[in-house]
């Protein structure tokens, strides 16, 4: 009996969950059919780690929040953050129990030292919250992006073929979202009304998607003539530059595109090896000319009457329109709400991830819009840096500052001692990718979303495990050294 039941016992599982399938589905109860995917999750997760995290990114823009769909108003989005909340898991069990998780240079690098810090004061910042549940939650949520897309990349990006996988992976989901995008505005014309909302639900407004196309054109370019690429991949790579420049023109996001703006004067800066006390004097006499005028700039802004428009040109004069344009001025009102509420509390905030439960309170007359609400449910601060600001004090926004300058530093001092080829190209083409979303920053902020955390940090990763590649290295040996280690 006991042998037979060990011959049996597949097929016999089989039948004991078909009919229990079965009976759940008769009651309205049809979850359990998720229970094959839900195993075989499991089974990837611990077997193929790497195949999983390069799931995650090709999955990302094609993710779709809950809240979205109105079930219940759960914030997360599928399939991609549960799947990061299983390897976070996973990871932290792993760093407990063995030693070497994590390369021990990777832990000293300044650029994770500066993001371990930024964690250790969000975390300390959530104890004082004025919704200390939310707050959690905001931490939870950056650990597990942290996790997977830092940490645990910088061990997939040991082999250097993963990081032109995470580029085209998160490429091919993003691809058949800016075509599917692109389809549905052509029914409208292209009209800057629908463009708001015609990547619902894969993007949940136009300027997170604008945001997103915008940190990868930088790739796209260099794929074109990367050292190795096949024609036919430098071929894809003129199709996918080609798709997502439409999509970027007709997303109608400002924001972007002064994002890949300031990548670009970046980019002229590193090609000239301009030097840094050069940029400092030309931003310090270009800074104190613009506060001398300041006045004469502000009544000139005043006098743009320019609006979001389908006439691009006029799409483009209407970002320094703070007359009356609705959208520019309810910035405005939220980085002025911002500004109130780290007056109110200058250290520790209001806790992360609450400005957009707690600004209504903070708007002044004199700023509100024809889209404000009194109750302020429209949203964020619409800034990377005053965000932390009114949310984490004056601390917060020092250490997100000191995040993006320990990369930046990190990536332009890589950059500038490597000679042209492969590796060069990566980090100039993940660096620039995070300076479209730097800039950016300034307008909107978009880093509790999988769509941003996952190429931001994905990205960061790079640039680290690049770095620590040609440590101690002299820039005359660079040469020597990528070559030889592109020919294994």
């Amino acid at each position: 009996m006991i042998r037979a039941l060990r011959s049996y016992w597949i097929p016999a599982a089989c039948t004991v969950f078909v009919a229990l399938n079965a009976l759940l589905t008769i009651k309205d109860f049809p979850w359990l059919n998720l229970l094959p995917l839900a195993l075989l999750a499991a089974w990837a997760v611990v077997a193929a780690t790497d195949k999983v995290l390069l799931f995650i990114v090709f999955a990302t823009p094609l993710s779709v929040n809950l809240e979205q769909l109105e079930l219940g108003g759960i914030g997360i989005a599928v399939p991609t953050e549960p799947f990061m909340v299983v390897l976070t898991l996973l990871f932290l069990l792993k760093l407990a129990l063995e030693r070497g998780v994590v390369d021990q240079v990777v832990w000293r690098h300044p650029v994770t030292i500066a993001i371990l810090a930024q964690v250790a004061w969000m975390a300390v910042c959530v104890v004082p919250s004025s919704m200390p549940l939310v707050s959690f939650k905001y931490l939870l949520a950056r650990l597990w992006f942290l996790c997977t897309m830092y940490f645990m990349a910088t061990r997939l990006f040991r082999d250097p073929r993963n990081m032109h996988r995470f580029f085209w992976c998160y490429l091919a989901g993003l691809a058949i979202v800016v075509g599917y995008t692109l389809v549905q505005h052509a029914r409208y014309g292209f009209e800057e009304d629908p463009a708001h909302w015609v990547m619902s639900p894969f993007f949940k407004d136009h300027t997170s998607y604008g945001a997103i196309i915008a940190f990868f054109l930088p790739f796209t370019i260099a794929a074109i003539s990367l050292p190795g690429y096949s024609r036919t991949r430098r071929g894809m790579a003129v199709f996918v530059l080609m798709l997502l420049a439409a999509g970027l023109l007709f997303s109608y996001t400002r924001a972007a595109w002064v994002g890949t703006v300031g990548a670009l004067g970046i980019f002229l800066v590193m090609r000239f090896r301009i030097p840094a006390w050069a940029v400092g004097i030309f931003a310090l006499v270009a800074g104190s000319i613009a506060l001398a005028n300041m006045d004469r700039i502000t009544i000139a802004m005043g006098r743009n009457k320019s609006e979001s428009n389908d006439d691009l040109a006029k799409h483009v004069s209407s970002i320094s329109n703070i007359r009356s344009d609705a959208s520019n001025l309810e910035r405005i009102n939220r980085w002025n709400s911002a500004l109130r509420m780290f007056e109110e509390r200058p250290v520790t905030g209001w806790g992360p991830g609450t400005y957009m439960f707690q600004y209504a309170p903070f708007q002044a007359a004199r700023d509100r819009t024809i889209i404000s609400t009194n109750f302020g449910l429209n949203g964020n601060s619409h800034s990377e840096y005053l965000g932390p600001l009114a949310e984490q004090g004056l601390p917060g926004m020092l250490l997100v500052l000191v995040v993006v300058g320990s990369i930046s530093w990190t990536a332009v001092r890589l950059w500038s001692k490597l000679p042209d080829g492969t590796d060069r190209r990566l980090v100039g083409a993940a660096f620039l990718g995070l300076v479209t979303y730097i800039v950016h920053g300034v307008l909107n902020n978009y880093l509790d979303l999988d769509k941003a955390s996952v190429p931001f940090w994905g990205f960061t990763a790079m640039i680290v495990v690049l770095d620590l590649k040609y440590r101690g290295v002299p820039a005359h040996r660079n040469r020597q050294v990528s070559s030889a280690i592109s020919s294994k």
